[in-house]
């Protein structure tokens, strides 16, 4: 019988050891692992434990310890007990119940070493299915096979025409199946089905039309030289834009579909070979889409997805010698292991990473309700677990407390429950240790003075719901001010003037977007160019396009997904000069 992780559990504390022999290594740190490997395990026996940040007050992570546990916490607000039995369809109940595999060389196998690992409802902290734990000598494989279809496989031999309508096969099968995977991802993640089956889906389906009409245009360019070493000869120079090679792309948990279709959709239309590495705490909607992929027609070997642990499966994929370009969508600390675990054999990086977004409101806003309720969205959507998201709310103080008790009052009413429920508004956290991070964090802001006016603590008495919270009073140096939580708290803060708010607003490690409510079509401009950040939205908020460019300044990351710029991400391009 194959050993799960779940056998390594310890019965004190109900936690998963991470040290746990395997395959092609040890995790957890000990001897023969890879650098990267020991910095990863170490980072996730930090996050097991509640412990986030180097100045921790002793007594925050006594109490989010305290309060957690995998099944069950006491409960500090209402229950969410009634909402535990949800109908899950047939459709969903097979696939449940199916082995989940690995994907290599167009085969589903198990893991190498057996091994399979536990995913589990976050609605109520129970397993659901196992998937396999796959760890170096699956990566291995999984590049091996890729590497096959990229040198001798029919893949490149496929017209650019042919290429984009495989691709857009892949976007009318996500359309057909849309049902099938808003209850995947909603089951999985947490997150509301209703709003899995209005922005998830289709957002990843339109991903893949829109870079299949990509595919039959990257293009080169001829260019004219002069050449003044060789007067009187003549040259016929030109570029052309190739395919990486083999790719490896990990992803996160928080928009686990989507997230797959803006790694996989311009890495196939640019015509590379693939190893995915979904989150393993939300490894099914890729398992589900890989079906639909390969029921597309996409040749065997270019497409290759690994389940598993980050510390394992994705150190071994960031760092293999193998691979020529690695993509990584998660927090900023895990992005800097990737950056140097890549720098064995210099391969490309590009980087979706962490935010503290600043949301903005002038006084002079058209339509202050409408603000209100944006700031609200901004923070509380996908339950604050976005990169993008406006956890920080910055307001000119003439309308400061209007703003935050409107916000304020729209957290009261969100109606907390399972994804799978119709009435549902707002899901849990995805994990268990998600929810001690975030948990710890608004111990944190209590105990350091901050001002608790909505929430602050858990929902419920199981699954890993928590309130949506708003803080005030806070002060630049605390920790829910400076780092990002990933969840539905916010911390608002009145400015003055532009000059101040701009200082404010660029004061953090991070530039991955902003948003600015005002009906002064030049302030909004002049702002929008002086804030550091990769997005601005004006007088809105989380719009996203299959064409709009994604992506971050400072710690926020490198490179864009999306639109045209991230092709520049899986190409690279060629001269050759022609002596005539």
């Amino acid at each position: 019988m194959p050993q799960t992780y779940s056998d390594q559990v310890n019965s004190k504390t109900g936690k998963r050891n991470v040290g746990v022999k395997s395959a092609g290594g040890v995790s957890g740190g000990r001897p023969g692992q890879s650098a990267i490997a020991r910095s990863l395990a170490a980072l996730a026996r930090r996050r097991a434990r509640g412990t986030f940040t180097n100045d921790q007050p002793e007594e925050s992570m006594a109490t989010a310890t305290k309060q957690s546990s995998s099944r069950g916490i006491p409960a500090n607000g209402k229950t969410n007990g009634k909402h535990a039995q949800i109908r899950i369809s047939p459709r969903i109940q097979s696939f449940l119940k199916s082995a989940k595999k690995n994907f290599i060389g167009g085969q589903w196998m198990p893991a190498a070493s057996g091994r399979t690992l536990e995913v589990f409802n976050p609605a109520t902290g129970e397993p659901i299915t196992h998937c396999a734990a796959g760890d170096v000598e699956d990566i291995n494989r999984a590049v091996s096979a890729a590497r096959k279809a990229f040198e001798s496989g029919p893949w490149r031999r496929m017209t650019p025409s042919e290429r984009g309508r495989l691709i857009w096969r892949i976007g009318d099968l996500i359309l057909q199946n849309a049902d099938e995977l808003a209850e995947l991802e909603s089951l999985d993640n947490g997150k509301p089905r209703s709003v899995a089956r209005a922005a998830d889906v289709p957002l990843s389906a339109d991903l893949f039309h829109y870079m299949a009409g990509w595919a039959t245009k990257i293009e080169g360019s001829t260019i004219p030289i002069s050449v003044p070493y060789a007067r009187g000869a003549k040259f016929h120079a030109f570029t052309t834009r190739e395919p990486v090679g083999v790719v490896g792309q990990i992803i996160p948990w928080n928009f686990p579909l989507l997230m797959a279709a803006w790694k996989l959709g311009p890495a196939l239309a640019t015509g590379n070979c693939i190893v995915l590495k979904p989150a393993e705490q939300t490894p099914l909607s890729a398992l589900r889409l890989t079906e639909l992929i390969m029921d597309a027609g996409l040749p065997e070997g270019v497409l290759n997805v690994v389940t598993g642990y980050g510390e394992t499966a994705g150190a071994a994929l960031a760092a293999h010698e193998d691979v020529d370009k690695c993509a990584f969508t998660g927090s900023t600390e895990v992005g800097k292991l990737i950056v140097k675990a890549a720098a064995g054999n210099l391969k490309k990086v590009s980087l979706e990473l962490g935010g503290k977004s600043p949301n903005v409101v002038f006084k002079d806003v058209g339509d202050l309700d409408q603000a209100i309720t944006g700031a609200a969205n901004a923070i509380f959507f996908n339950h604050g677990q976005c990169c993008c998201a406006g956890s920080r709310l910055l307001v000119e103080k003439p309308i400061f407390d209007k703003v935050v008790e409107g916000v304020a009052e729209r957290a009261k009413k969100i109606k907390l429950g399972p994804g799978l429920s119709d009435d549902t508004q707002m899901g849990p956290l995805v994990s268990e240790e998600q929810f001690n991070r975030v948990t710890n964090y608004m111990n944190q802001g209590k105990q350091q003075g901050a001002c608790t006016v909505t929430g602050g603590s858990r929902s419920g008495d199981r699954g890993y719901f928590v309130q949506p919270t708003v803080f005030t009073d806070t002060k630049p140096n605390m920790s829910i001010v400076r780092e990002e939580i990933f969840g539905p708290v916010v911390v608002a803060e009145p400015f003055g003037d532009v000059n101040e708010l701009v200082r404010s607003a660029n004061n953090t490690n991070y530039g991955l977007a902003a948003g600015i409510w005002t009906r002064d079509i030049s302030k909004a401009h002049r702002v929008a160019e002086a804030l550091h950040a990769g997005t601005v939205w004006i007088n809105c908020y989380n719009i996203f396009d299959a064409a709009l460019p994604f992506g971050g300044y400072k710690e926020s990351g490198w490179g864009r997904e999306m639109g045209h710029e991230v092709l520049e991400l899986y190409t690279e391009t060629k001269a050759v000069v022609v002596g005539l």
